[in-house]
């Protein structure tokens, strides 16, 4: 075990003395790469301030539940109290019939209509607000509803909220199509960069060959080089991505005040951020195997 590490230590110090011994070129590599990485990552630290504001939005969507027109008084008590013990619902409002026939009444040219008629058209009815948000908890939900004796009808108010949940689908989508293609540019450009190197390399691969080292231990420090390169270009994505984030947090927020929305641009997530330098880590060590398994034979 104390041999494998010290060939690895061994190997990624060397692949990091490589780096060293041409600074300016490392440092424009890393910033190709940061610039390749930054616009998925924006589009995430963006998206996911999205995903908060929308949680954090006041209006919430409710279920409408009305009751038949022959459900006396105890079937209305008996379908509240069942509305009460509901898993997932945070409110219920009860609405009676004689209290919309008069708020209909109350509104400016409704009056007259509602006089004309007979009898008292209005079922009594309960707002449901549910505590999961999720399309398809709030489906479920009333489904659930329509099942019961004495309802006539459940509407579910939620048109908005399922076009903006196909929307994040939609932006999600997109970062992994972003975020493939270029990951392979990345792939592309360690490629290239660990071909030059194995160029510049030749004579010492030789020697090295010559002397009985193993492809393995000629192998490891150039894969060391990609995956370095890659997390140093991970590196500068979140650089580039923070800077945004700062940059826009004061005119953005100043745009949604006057919408009355309170949004603080928020940066990547530690999650977000680890999860970005170790992608970065893998596709430059992939790079670094595909050009050694093309060019070092």
């Amino acid at each position: 075990m104390k041999g494998w590490l010290f060939q690895q230590s061994t190997a990624a110090r060397l692949a990091f003395r490589r780096l060293a011994a041409a600074p300016f070129n490392t440092l424009l590599s890393f910033l190709a790469i940061g610039v390749l990485l930054s616009l998925p990552a924006t589009g995430q630290m963006l998206l996911t301030n999205l995903q908060r504001l929308s949680a954090s939005s006041t209006v919430m969507p409710q279920i409408s539940v009305f009751m038949a027109g022959d459900a006396d008084a105890r079937a209305t008590r008996e379908i509240a109290e069942r509305l009460k013990h509901v898993g997932g619902v945070r409110q219920v409002e009860f609405l009676p019939r004689e209290a919309t026939r008069a708020r209909l009444k109350s509104t400016e040219g409704l009056r007259g209509v509602i006089e004309a008629l007979p009898d008292n058209p209005f079922p009594d009815a309960f707002v449901v607000t549910p505590g999961d948000t999720a399309p398809a908890a709030l489906e479920q939900l009333a489904g659930e509803f329509r099942q019961w004796p004495h309802v006539e009808h459940v509407q579910l108010d939620s048109a908005w909220l399922q076009r903006l949940d196909a929307l994040f689908r939609l932006g999600r989508t997109g970062l992994i199509l972003l975020a493939t293609l270029l990951g392979l540019g990345l792939i592309a450009i360690t490629f290239n960069v660990i071909r030059l190197q194995i160029l510049v390399s030749r004579a010492e691969i030789e020697v090295s060959q010559l002397l009985g080292a193993t492809d393995r231990f000629i192998r490891r420090p150039f894969l060391y080089f990609g995956a370095l390169l890659g997390l140093g270009g991970g590196g500068s994505a979140v650089l580039l991505v923070l800077a945004a984030t700062l940059w826009l947090r004061a005119p953005l927020a100043e745009l949604m005040q006057l919408y009355g929305i309170a949004l603080v641009l928020q940066p990547l997530s530690v999650a977000d951020t680890l999860a970005l330098l170790g992608c970065a880590a893998v596709l430059g060590w992939s790079g670094a195997a595909l050009s050694l398994r093309q060019f070092l034979r």
